[in-house]
């Protein structure tokens, strides 16, 4: 599927190396002022080419709005979203055309739908995650009216914490022809009390699905997480007084439903899988070859991530807050 939400719905489309990418975007209510400034803020913050430590392909990811909006206003029709793609080398990709990169989507897009589009992994690359950056920008500016404010910051990569050791991690690895993962911390603050439903639509439930839909997140972790079950339930559990709780290591979400605290998320985010290294692989035909992948890739998918892992969360929280309002 290539749609999400209930209420908030959006549906990416675009290839890596195709004509465009984009967002279309079905419920979200009217009266909410928009225009592309908006939407560009996140996507600037999400494009390549903007220093040593990304990906140096050259996109200005300039944002077009379709449909929607009247005069700078949401209507409640599907709003349209597009950004075109520029600065295309599908040449660059021309070896990969019989041969499966590790750790790539290459090999099960081939067994699921017999085809794929090696240029830049076609759907399966990270490019389409401008759509729902474009998305997640309207979703933020709708939670922003309603007194929500989201914000991601980079935890560590490779392992390393402080700003100066994980640009120095990153180029090391760049200039090995290797590339580095790490961990992303989100966190959600005036969410209301009451949002997500109990069982299967638990509220962190949704948003550990949301972050797991990006291709690169290979873990999620509400509150303290894995910290959890080190501990006795009495050091675990948030005491409430009058005023309120004691602590959050819930991360702001209990029986799936948000308690009023700040939502705190964490993600990890496995290393970039093309790289100038050489590894062992096979082609379409089943025989083993090396391969070390030629194009433009990011050495860390990390600091790019940042802003996707807002918007997915916004996504999550617009969808639920219109699913609560319909009930109130």
């Amino acid at each position: 599927m290539n749609t999400f939400g209930r209420n908030f719905c959006i549906t990416t489309f675009g290839e890596s190396h195709g004509i465009a990418v984009g967002a279309v975007i079905d419920g979200c209510p009217p009266g909410i002022p928009l225009n592309e400034a908006d939407i560009q803020v996140l996507l600037d913050r999400r494009r390549p080419g903007t220093s040593p430590l990304t990906s140096p392909r050259q996109e200005a990811d300039r944002v077009e709005i379709l449909s929607g909006v009247f005069e700078g206003t949401t209507t409640g029709t599907p709003i349209a979203m597009i950004v075109r793609n520029n600065d295309i080398h599908s040449r660059d990709y021309d070896a990969l055309r019989e041969v499966f990169r590790p750790g790539h989507a290459d090999v099960t897009y081939q067994q699921k739908y017999g085809i794929r589009d090696h240029r830049g992994g076609g759907r399966s690359s990270g490019r389409e995650t401008v759509g729902r950056v474009a998305a997640g920008a309207l979703a933020l500016k709708y939670l922003g009216m309603n007194g929500v404010s989201i914000a991601a910051r980079i935890v560590s990569v490779h392992g390393k914490t402080e700003p100066e050791e994980i640009e120095a991690e990153i180029l090391e690895a760049k200039a090995a022809g290797d590339s580095v993962g790490g961990i992303v911390e989100i966190v959600a603050k005036g969410c209301p009390a009451g949002l997500g439903d109990p069982v299967f639509w638990k509220l962190d439930a949704q948003i550990a699905g949301a972050m797991m839909g990006i291709g690169a997140v290979k873990g999620v972790e509400i509150g303290d997480g894995f910290l959890a079950p080190g501990r006795y339930g009495s050091a675990n559990n948030d005491q409430m007084t009058a005023d309120g709780f004691v602590s959050n290591h819930a991360g702001g979400i209990l029986g799936g439903i948000s308690s009023g605290q700040d939502i705190v998320i964490r993600i990890a985010v496995k290393p970039t899988p093309s790289i100038a290294k050489t590894q062992q692989t096979r082609d379409i035909f089943g025989n083993v070859v090396e391969i070390s992948v030629k194009g433009r890739h990011d050495p860390c998918i990390v600091p790019r991530i940042v802003p996707v892992a807002e918007a997915m969360l916004a996504l999550v929280l617009a969808d639920c807050m219109l699913e609560r309002r319909k009930r109130l």
